[in-house]
This record gives structure tokens, C-alpha cells and sequence, in this order.
């Protein structure tokens, strides 16, 4: 019996020895318990990030080779500080700070010390790295531009801070991540996954092999191939034309929603954002609060939309049926609210549809968002109707397109008015700006491009976005490929679209007609103020441009907003008709007019003395 009873005690200390080293070798090496055991040693592999290509299969962004100084904080040694600041090119205040960080991030970790060294600053510092036990040099690769253009798009990347390892537990300190634009949007697409190897280390910390001949090790994976819909020469042409001036200008493909270019001015060289000057570049960039480089108006802006919004109006009047595209409407160079008098530029006269876009009658259309109220028994009523039509074309919301940042604009609704006026206490007359796309109507110039693609098309778009394929295989994303339908009825656009065309056959746009292609365009001169010592002060208008073409199955949409720009022919007409040529010719016909596109600045506008922030709207009537 006793013979029994010892052989089930061994048998059970046996079982329990083999469960326990199955266990330790099994379930506890994962890639995190590993690194709790302080005789190994992780050193990352890190991938290269996917490169980025133009619709076309043009490279915008690859890499290049950079190099970081690493720090395992409990390996280091005692050293001549002094002399190795001096190598590392850093003052010993920030070497002890960043050591210091390091620290409190794990002693046993590594850190980045110094990033993104120079491959000059790599050769001269490597071969005495041997005299400083716990620092090292690991490769990495920093992002390279083939392009000077595009940086609001694009975006940038920076190293993850104390939040983003807070959030990620997949990033370590020292990795790089997509901040905006392309990069933040396809962050995890790109970025590709770290390789790691566990070296062990012998009771004198020593380095003595991989961990296990390496059957932890893991392989990096390179971050996936991106094409984009951008199209690269319009893009960088569109910034050439940008030069000097200040605004937006998002062009899209109405049959896709594809953006083809995405614009912003002034912007920068989106290369001033990598290696060791990035932090100093980015802080330059930012807190230049007069030209503002890094915020994108082409996306962020929301200025008042101006005439364009006009041929809005005349579309929900046709669908709503309170006119047909015959009435007339005379003008007497302008019209009355009450008794005050309004003006107009078209020259007076009797406007019907197509001659009131193509003149931009502000009477006409003064008179067209008087009746689509009138047709309801309430303003109430009326407002509810007029809301429901302007938000199917995408205004007063975020699109959803695939950026990471943007403007919802502003629609307003009845509950706004209710607020500025009281309940039951306004009419249309309060608020007959937004007839001509001023007052309270607010849109971003991708949500103008937009409204413009769903014009060319009769009556629907697709939500804009800029990828296109991944890997070189296309994706298919339904948000994308599914039409989105306007309430407006598709028989109802022949005439707005007829106006529209005239505008540059013979209207506010005949001087910028481009041989062999048929535009449709409308022309806008929107109002800026500015609060200048308490005052409601009037600056330089600004200066708005839509058009597609070609008018039948068009290739391109677009709209162009310059601040301060003079009225919507001067500046923003003349780059949309260039930017439409070079995309659907490949070239330029019209040679004079890109001189002066080219050459003419608006800095002596923006240069003009004025102390105020720009005018909020919180007067309710014209």
C-alpha cells in the first residue's frame, strides 16, 4: 500500500511538473509576457509604409532610409555626456530630459533618443556608438515626396505620443503615425505591421543568441499600396494657379464621386514635414494665423456660396411647381424688400429661367424663393420643404467622404430663425438673401463641387472620395459606388443646365469659353465682412466659380472659391476654365490667360490693414 501511495505522489509532482512546463512554454511566451522577462531582449523590425500613387499610377509618396538613436534605459553606463551631446547634435538638458522620459516609459525598453539622423550623421556616429552601452541605431524609413503638392490631402506623419500608446496598445514609443489627410484616414492600410526579434541575455546582460533559436521571431509586413482617385498633374497645377491667392478648389469626377484634385491655398511642401526640422517646420506652418498653410479650406472653409446657390433655387421652384422654366419676371435693377430696394447687376429687364442664371438676376430668383414659401400655408411649412430639398444635394451636412476632418456648412432650419426672431415672427422676406446664396447659408467648396456633380448628372452623386485601389485591386465600397438621389425630378435640370451653359456662351463667364469643349458654369460674388472696432465693416468680395463640362456625359465638376478674389469671373472663373482644359486636353489653348493666372497674385489684398475677426452672421436680413 505504501509502495502505491509513492508512486501516485511521483506520478503527481511528474504530471504537475510537465502541465506546468507545457504551460510556460505554450501559453506564457505571447508576445507580451515574453517582454515581461527581464533577461530578454525585443528589437523591432519596422516595415516600410505602403507608397501612395495618383489615380493614373503616378508616385506622390514613398519612403527613404532614416536612422533613430535608441536608449534601453537599465543598460546604460556611465559616459562622457558632454561628448556624446555632441555627437548626437542635441544640448544635454533635452539628452537628460529624453532620457528621463525613456525611463518613466520602461527601463527596459527601448526609446528613441534622437530620431530620423541624417545618413551623414549615421556614418560619422556609428562607428563609436560601441563606447555607449544601452544606445544603438535602428533603420526605419521616413516618408519621400515625388511631389510638391498635395500636402493638405496627402497628410503627414509623426512619432506616437503618451495618448496614442494609451489608446493603440499595438504601437510602441519611437513608431511613426499618419497625423492627416491620406496617412491618418488610411492609417492602419499603410502602416503595415512590425517585425520583432527577443534576443537572450546571459546573468552578465549579455547578448547570447535569439530567444529559442527564434520560434517567437516574427517577419515584418510591408504597409499596402494605395492608389488613390487624385489626379497628379491637375493637382500640382491647380496649386500653381493657386499662387498667391488664398481659398479652395475641389474638382470631382461626377460619374464616380472620385476626387481628382483636392486644393488648397496657400499651402506648403509637404516635405518640409519629415526628418529632424519637422516639429520646427510644423510650428512655423501652424501659427502663421495670417496666411493659414495647414488649414485646408478646400474642405474646412464655409463661406457663403454666392449665385451658384442660385440654380439650387430654381430647381426647387420647378420641382415644387410654383413656375415653369417660361415666367418671366421683370427686373428694374433690383427689387424691394418692403420698402427698401435691393440691387441688381444684370442690366434690367424681363428674366425668365435660362436668362435669369445666365444674367444671375437677383430679382428673378428674389422672386422664384418667394414663391416656393408662398406655395404653404405656414413659413413654417414652407421652411421645412426648402430644407429637405437643399440637404439632398449634401449641403448643411458632412458628406462622408473618406478625409478625417471637415465642415458641416449650414442649412438653416426653421428652429434657427425661431431663435433669431421668435416663433411665428418671420417671413420669407427675413431671410430672402438666401435666394442668391447669401444670409445664413454657409458651404464648404466640396460640398459646391458636390452639388455640382449631382447637377451634371440630372439629379444624383456619389458620396466624394479619394481611394481608389489597394494592393492594385479596385475596391468596392457601396458608400461609394451607390448613387445618392436628389428630391429633385431628373426632367427638371434641362433648363437649369441650359442657363448654366449660356453663362459661358454668352453670359457673366462669355469671356472664358474654351475652344471645342461645352462648359456649364455660374459665376458668384459673395459679400465679405469683418467686425472692425464693433463696426460691420465690407471688405473685397470673394470670389466663387462651378462648372462641369462636358455639358453631355461629363468627365469633370468643380468649384473654385478665392477670398477676396472681386466678383466670380476675375479669379475663379478664369482657373476653371483652365483647370477644365488641362484635364480633359492634356494642355493649354488659352496660353494668355494662364499667364496671368499664373503671375497675378491677390497679396496686395491680403495685405490691406484691418484689425477684426471675420464677420459671424448674426444679422438676419440682407
Amino acid at each position: 500500500m505504501k509502495k502505491i501511495l509513492l508512486s501516485l505522489i511521483i506520478l503527481i509532482i511528474g504530471i504537475t511538473f510537465i502541465g506546468r512546463l507545457s504551460y510556460l512554454q505554450i501559453f506564457r511566451f505571447s508576445s507580451t509576457t515574453i517582454l515581461d522577462d527581464t533577461a530578454i531582449k525585443p528589437v523591432y523590425d519596422y516595415p516600410e509604409r505602403g507608397y501612395i500613387y495618383d489615380r493614373n499610377g503616378k508616385l506622390l509618396v514613398a519612403n527613404q532610409a532614416a536612422y533613430d538613436v535608441m536608449v534601453i534605459p537599465r543598460e546604460v553606463k556611465p559616459l562622457d555626456t558632454l561628448e556624446f551631446c555632441k555627437l548626437l547634435k542635441i544640448d544635454k538638458e533635452k539628452f537628460i530630459k529624453k532620457l528621463k522620459k525613456a525611463r518613466i516609459y520602461s527601463p527596459r525598453l527601448p526609446s528613441v533618443l534622437v530620431p530620423q539622423l541624417s545618413k551623414e550623421d549615421y556614418g560619422s556616429l556609428q562607428e563609436k556608438m560601441r563606447k555607449y552601452e544601452g544606445f544603438y541605431i535602428q533603420k526605419r524609413s521616413l516618408r519621400y515626396y515625388d511631389t510638391k503638392s498635395g500636402a493638405n490631402v496627402l497628410g503627414y506623419i509623426s512619432e506616437v505620443n503618451e495618448r496614442d500608446l494609451r489608446k493603440n496598445p499595438n504601437y510602441a514609443a519611437g513608431e511613426l503615425t499618419g497625423r492627416t489627410g491620406i496617412e491618418k484616414q488610411y492609417e492602419e492600410i499603410l502602416r503595415g505591421r512590425k517585425g520583432i526579434k527577443y534576443i537572450q541575455k546571459d546573468r552578465f546582460n549579455r547578448d547570447i543568441g535569439p530567444y529559442k533559436d527564434g520560434i517567437y521571431d516574427t517577419l515584418p509586413e510591408q504597409g499596402k499600396e494605395i492608389t488613390t482617385t487624385l489626379d497628379k498633374t491637375l493637382q500640382e497645377y491647380g496649386e500653381k494657379l493657386m499662387h498667391g491667392k488664398r481659398g479652395g478648389i475641389v474638382a470631382l469626377e461626377p460619374s464616380s464621386g472620385e476626387i481628382l484634385a483636392l486644393i488648397s491655398g496657400p499651402t506648403y511642401d509637404p516635405s518640409l514635414l519629415v526628418g529632424r526640422e519637422r516639429s520646427k517646420n510644423y510650428t512655423k506652418l501652424y501659427y502663421d494665423s495670417i496666411a493659414n498653410p495647414t488649414w485646408d479650406r478646400s474642405i474646412l472653409a464655409q463661406p457663403s456660396p454666392g449665385s451658384p446657390f442660385k440654380t439650387l433655387n430654381a430647381l426647387v421652384a420647378l420641382q415644387e411647381g410654383v413656375l415653369s422654366k417660361e415666367t418671366t419676371v421683370r427686373c428694374y435693377n433690383g427689387f424691394y424688400v418692403g420698402k427698401t430696394k435691393r440691387g441688381c447687376h444684370c442690366g434690367g429687364g424681363l428674366r425668365n429661367m435660362t436668362s435669369g442664371i445666365q444674367k444671375s438676376c437677383n430679382a428673378y430668383f428674389a422672386s422664384t424663393f418667394r414663391k416656393i414659401y408662398d406655395k404653404y400655408p405656414t413659413t413654417d411649412e414652407g421652411m421645412d420643404v426648402w430644407e429637405k430639398h437643399m440637404k439632398s444635394f449634401g449641403l448643411g451636412n458632412f458628406l462622408g467622404y473618406d478625409l478625417p476632418t471637415g465642415s458641416k456648412g449650414r442649412i438653416p432650419n426653421k428652429a434657427y430663425y425661431d431663435r433669431a426672431y421668435g416663433d411665428n415672427r418671420w417671413a420669407s422676406s427675413f431671410i430672402i438673401s438666401n435666394s442668391i446664396g447669401q444670409g445664413e447659408v454657409a458651404t464648404t467648396p466640396i460640398q459646391l463641387a458636390n452639388m455640382t456633380a449631382a447637377i451634371a448628372n440630372r439629379g444624383y452623386y456619389y458620396t466624394p472620395h479619394v481611394i481608389k485601389k489597394i494592393e492594385n485591386k479596385e475596391i468596392s465600397i457601396p458608400k461609394y459606388t451607390k448613387p445618392k438621389y436628389t428630391t429633385i425630378d431628373k426632367k427638371h435640370f434641362e433648363p437649369v443646365i441650359q442657363g448654366m451653359a449660356d453663362v459661358y456662351r454668352k453670359g457673366t463667364a462669355r469671356g472664358l469659353q474654351v475652344k471645342d469643349i461645352e462648359i456649364a458654369g455660374k459665376t458668384g460674388t459673395v459679400e465679405n465682412f469683418t467686425r472692425i472696432d464693433g463696426v460691420r465693416t465690407q471688405l473685397t468680395d470673394h470670389s466663387v466659380f462651378v462648372a462641369f463640362a462636358p455639358v453631355e456625359n461629363p468627365k469633370i465638376a468643380l468649384a473654385i472659391y478665392i477670398e477676396h478674389g472681386y466678383y466670380g469671373s476675375r479669379y475663379a472663373g478664369h482657373i476653371a476654365s483652365l483647370l477644365i482644359e488641362k484635364y480633359i486636353k492634356g494642355k493649354i489653348t488659352r496660353t494668355d490667360l494662364e499667364k496671368r493666372m499664373l503671375e497675378k497674385t491677390l497679396e496686395h489684398e491680403y495685405a490691406k490693414p484691418y484689425s477684426g475677426e471675420p464677420f459671424k452672421i448674426n444679422e438676419y436680413a440682407w
